[in-house]
């Protein structure tokens, strides 16, 4: 391996825990009782109402055996309902409850909030700078 890369993906490794300490300047966030995971599962099914535990599974690259633990706890916290497809009765359709809609969007605002306290200390074009070119490593890391 590229030894400047391997040294830069160490410190990319150490950003992104540090990114992952920031806190968003507000309380709230110590409120909600769901872990990171589930947390990303609210996120998906909210983006994605009516969505199969396999869908799920696939996008978050999850078996379906995890994805439906994680569904079934969050059914019993009440952030998921899941009902009977209509048209194949094994399978199940997954939406947000109001409870989830309501974390769902605690999330977005703490996030949002998180990635402003962090980019607040660049100017204008060094955002863009480095969210082109973060975006730009992301497409080809996704090809």
């Amino acid at each position: 391996m590229d030894e400047n890369l391997e040294k830069n993906a160490q410190r990319f490794l150490k950003l992104a825990s540090r990114l992952r300490r920031l806190g968003s300047g507000s309380e709230s966030e110590n409120e909600v009782q769901v872990s990171p995971s589930q947390l990303g599962l609210v996120e998906y099914v909210g983006q994605h109402t009516g969505c199969g535990v396999q869908e799920v599974a696939d996008a978050l690259k999850l078996s379906a055996p995890t994805i439906s633990v994680s569904i079934r706890q969050l059914e019993e916290k009440n952030y998921i309902n899941r009902f009977p497809h209509p048209e194949d009765g094994r399978a199940v359709q997954l939406f947000l409850s109001e409870t989830g809609e309501k974390l769902r969007e605690q999330s977005q605002v703490f996030h949002r909030r998180k990635f402003e306290q962090l980019l607040a200390g660049l100017d204008e074009a060094e955002r863009d700078t480095l969210l082109d070119l973060l975006e730009r490593a992301l497409d080809a890391a996704e090809k």
